[in-house]
């Protein structure tokens, strides 16, 4: 098997549930599911679904420059949304970030995520 590479964003919740925020193993990249919440425990775009999945894809895209990569990496995203009426919203913002790259994506209507001022959450894999 090849070398594992985890890497930790330092949240307390990491070590409670047995995650890291993202795993390398060869040159497939998995980066957990993403939230909007900052560094500092707060949560950005309160009722605000493409502010969120904008600051959730700018935090992806941070964690794919810890492993020298870049959006154009990413193969597939899942997009778990708690209204999917709100579609629209989510699916702009994805296409601000991925119009050219066109990944394989999902995008699943939840009835829940951890607090309930987050509304999507999302997930991405990346082929080096």
């Amino acid at each position: 098997m090849s070398q594992r590479i985890n890497v930790s964003s330092g949240v307390i919740w990491e070590d409670i549930v047995g995650y890291s925020r993202a795993v390398k193993i060869g040159n497939i990249i998995e980066i957990s599911g993403t939230t909007s919440v900052a560094p500092n425990g707060e949560i950005l775009g309160k009722n605000d679904v493409y502010e969120q999945t904008v600051f959730i894809l700018k935090k992806i895209e941070g964690v794919l420059k810890d492993y020298n990569a870049s959006l154009r990496n990413v193969v597939r995203t899942r997009m778990y949304i708690k209204d999917i009426e709100r579609w629209e919203q989510a699916g702009r913002a994805h296409g601000e970030f991925f119009r050219d790259i066109k990944p394989a994506t999902t995008m699943i209507e939840i009835s829940k995520l951890i607090h309930p001022d987050l509304l999507i959450e999302i997930e991405a894999s990346a082929v080096l």
